[in-house]
């Protein structure tokens, strides 16, 4: 764990009007935050890019925006009211709370990092003669862990999917399990909690009146499908995609905006044949991981998590886990859903949800594949892979958010030397020219260094300097955020420079 870094993410994320804990003037409510004026640029530059990447780049996925507030037969159907449960447990000494499956899966991933650190220290001792598929597959060491942890799985599966809470508190007891915090292993026995959040609607606070903030999205769009499907004229395969918060009651909401009770979402549902999900399943794993890496993050940093406890609804479910500061974890879920939530929508509705195939002159229930992400998961991946402190040739340093230009929160900082002799005048003058296009910055306070300093901590990836000069030959010197190049163009030519640069096609 690099609790530095992540401590520096933290501090940042309030410097630079990113993230701010909410309510702080009246010292904050627990695992709540409110995005600050780059923090939603960001923000909605990432939905912008997950909403191209998958709405306007297929033909056959279309958007919706559902409620957040549904009938409450609908969390009934989906088995959120009787099975949204955690299986939490307590250290006695620390007074913390833990998710077991989270406990049992750090166990094993501790056992795989030591795996890794033999893989490490055996390319270090070989060298290019070094085999590493070789050595994973005959290495005793190796092979022992491996079987060990297939052990401690099978044992995680069978207890979890048996909802057995004493075999899971075993497990955990067997492992030798300790709290992070205190050191012990004085647990209490493993409890259940749901997670969703109720309350009221209309005049009367009754048990007829209770209804749930959505604990997900996906509801949402399984309840629509017919109606999306009929008036948008959709054949199979198709998907509908979709944006909002969804709400749940975290018994233990940490690390920063990685765990909160209000949280957003971005979903689609991918509707297919019966029969199909295998091949689906597998064409939205590759095509979710391109995506990610086509914002810079390494091969190092990514990778698939296959369930061991698969939910109730899936015959199949992976993560895509990032590489946080705190270790890998979930970044997003590809489910294949099987045709589980349409039919028990269609057994508590009464109403039919099958789809009439006319190649197949037949009606059947679609199966579905679903990719979810949380954007504020994805948020904070961008600000953990982004955020580094360079040595420069100087002998200064200097804080620099190297994230992808186009989803930068400002694209380009138009600044005046001076604010005397007509400098200031000119500036606002870009700055008007170029706000209509990209979203700019105008800034005139402190030295101009002190002011690049300001902009590369936040991402900007062009700097405009008006200088004496520009008033006569109509060049600004522009400053390049990652090189710090700097050069005198034009200002004719700013506009397709930083188009060049901030463009979003630059990610497909």
């Amino acid at each position: 764990m690099n609790e530095e870094h992540f401590k520096k993410i933290i501090s940042h994320s309030k410097e630079f009007g990113f993230i701010f804990p909410s309510s702080e003037i009246y010292d904050g409510l627990s695992a709540t935050y409110d995005y600050g004026q780059n923090g939603i640029e960001l923000k909605n530059n990432i939905k912008k890019y997950w909403w191209t990447s998958m709405v306007q780049m297929n033909d056959n996925i279309v958007g919706l925006d559902a409620a957040i507030f549904m009938h409450p037969s609908t969390w009934k159907a989906s088995g959120h009211v009787d099975a949204f449960n955690d299986p939490l447990i307590d250290n006695k000494d620390s007074k913390k709370r833990y998710r077991a499956d989270v406990l049992i899966e750090d166990h094993i991933g501790k056992i795989e990092e030591k795996n890794n650190k033999d893989v490490k220290k055996a390319k270090k001792r070989f060298g290019d003669d070094f085999d590493e598929n070789t050595f994973r597959t005959t290495n005793g060491n190796i092979l022992r862990r491996i079987e060990e942890i297939k052990l401690i799985e099978s044992k995680m599966e069978m207890a979890f999917n048996a909802e057995n809470l004493d075999a899971i508190y075993n497990l955990i007891i067997e492992l030798g399990i300790k709290c992070p915090i205190s050191g012990s292993n004085n647990w209490t026995k493993v409890r259940q909690f749901n997670l969703m959040f109720s309350t009221e609607i209309g005049s009367l606070s009754d048990d007829s009146s209770k209804i749930y903030l959505r604990p997900e999205t996906a509801q949402g769009i399984f309840v629509n499908y017919l109606n999306v499907q009929k008036t948008g004229r959709k054949k199979l395969p198709f998907g509908i995609a979709q944006i909002g918060k969804a709400f749940r009651n975290e018994i233990i909401a940490r690390q920063f905006i990685f765990r909160m009770r209000e949280f957003e979402q971005m979903e689609m549902q991918f509707f297919i044949q019966p029969g199909s999900q295998k091949e689906w399943y597998k064409h939205w794993k590759e095509t979710r991981l391109k995506w990610h890496k086509s914002l810079g993050f390494s091969n190092d940093d990514l990778r698939f998590h296959d369930h061991i406890k698969l939910a109730h609804y899936a015959d199949a479910a992976c993560d895509i886990e990032f590489k946080f500061p705190f270790g890998f974890k979930e970044l997003e879920g590809i489910h294949s859903r099987t045709d589980f939530d349409l039919k028990q929508h269609e057994i508590h509705s009464k109403k039919k949800q099958r789809y009439f195939d006319p190649e197949k002159n037949e009606s059947y229930i679609p199966y579905v594949v679903e990719t979810s992400i949380g954007l504020d998961r994805m948020f904070l991946a961008l600000l953990s892979n982004s955020l580094k402190e360079e040595n420069l040739d100087n002998g200064n340093s200097r804080i620099v958010l190297s994230i992808a230009p186009p989803l930068a929160p400002i694209k380009a900082a138009v600044l005046p030397l001076v604010k005397k002799d007509g400098l200031a005048e000119k500036a606002k003058e870009i700055y008007n020219f170029l706000k209509l296009d990209f979203q700019c910055l105008y800034e005139e306070k402190d030295s101009i260094g002190k002011r690049y300093r300001r902009n590369d901590a936040i991402g900007t990836p062009f700097c405009i300097t008006i200088d004496h000069d520009t008033i006569n030959d109509e060049k600004v010197t522009l400053r390049e955020r990652d090189s710090m190049v700097q050069k005198r163009v034009p200002i004719k030519e700013l506009s397709k420079i930083i188009d060049e640069k901030t463009n979003m096609r630059n990610l497909f």
